[in-house]
């Protein structure tokens, strides 16, 4: 691999380092075609890579359950994320510029060329890995406002179409839940269930419900295993609550003490209201949540919340 260094942001595209505003994807691409792309979302914190090893077995996991081996192994596109994210974040904190920002980091691989668009020859699988500040101020104000989810008719996709466990591209369906619930709810996100009434999760989280002193989240077979809630699991044990993993549903949710929202970008939120009922009966988040956010940022020797309103930028 080149390890050219540049002065400018960097990218990492089947093998080589290169300024990311010369990464491209091909119109005849599976992954620009078809969707067909596996993926991961990986985040720093203080400049260094959150959680890469789990982050590198799902996309591994994911990569099987989709049938693309790509050239590259794992342990050199994780190799090739590392380098590009220190690079990047030296870039995006040097000068004066604050010294405690962050980067969101994706690694996307596609089957490659579809043969249709390419005189009947199949393509070679390709691996792109790029970064970008993180949007601190879409949830910088949610961790001590929390936030509102709303239930909408778009289902998740079933099983029988792909494995759940599989972290891929193809979301057009988080794409139409989104433009229902904030039709119906500026600002709140949308909870998708399976045509069951199972809860799955929002388009960009992982869900989990407190009950007394057990935090309960959905099985493997309802939503996608997140990176976020499994280090939610091992904070939630240290602070001597219960876990459980079985469906629930949208009563279950209401029913609730507190509710939490595990995603990468933002590590844990608390949800506040369900369709507009409020949860456990207060407008705030709940001293559990803000338990476990401080336990968080302990662990990670990061103010998660502070780090986001210090960043947060007004939107114009």
């Amino acid at each position: 691999m080149n390890r050219q260094v540049s002065s400018s942001d960097i990218a990492w595209q089947d093998g080589n380092f290169l300024p990311r505003s010369q990464l491209s994807i091909s119109p005849s691409d599976a992954g620009f075609v078809l969707g067909a792309t596996v993926t991961e979302q990986l985040r720093t914190i203080q400049g260094k890579l959150f959680c890469a090893d789990a982050h590198a077995e799902r996309l591994s996991n994911s990569l099987r359950d989709v049938g693309i081996t790509p050239y590259e192994t794992i342990t050199t596109i994780f190799s090739a994320a590392d380098h590009v994210a220190k690079h990047n974040h030296q870039l995006l904190t040097k000068g004066g510029k604050s010294s405690d920002n962050d980067l969101g980091v994706i690694i996307f691989i596609t089957p490659g060329l579809l043969a249709s668009q390419n005189s009947g020859l199949p393509g070679k699988p390709s691996v792109t890995i790029h970064t970008f500040p993180l949007a601190f101020n879409l949830w910088a104000d949610a961790y001590e406002s929390g936030t509102s989810l709303r239930c909408v008719t778009v289902r998740q996709v079933p099983k029988e179409c792909w494995s759940i466990t599989a972290k891929v591209r193809s979301r057009l369906h988080y794409f139409l839940a989104e433009q229902e619930a904030f039709a119906y709810e500026k600002g709140s996100r949308p909870l998708l269930a399976h045509a069951d009434g199972r809860i799955s999760e929002t388009s960009t989280a992982n869900i989990a419900t407190l009950h007394g002193r057990t935090i309960v989240t959905p099985p493997q077979e309802d939503a996608l295993p997140g990176i976020s809630m499994e280090y939610l699991k091992s904070l939630s044990k240290n602070a001597g609550l219960q876990w459980e993993t079985h469906s629930f549903t949208r009563e279950n949710v209401l029913s609730a003490d507190e509710v939490f929202l595990t995603s990468t970008p933002w590590c844990i939120l608390a949800v506040t209201k369900l369709d507009g009922e409020l949860i456990g009966g207060q407008n705030a988040p709940g001293p559990i949540f803000r338990r476990l956010l401080g336990a968080w940022s302990a662990n990670v020797g990061l103010n998660l919340s502070k780090q986001a309103l210090h960043l947060k930028k007004p939107v114009e």
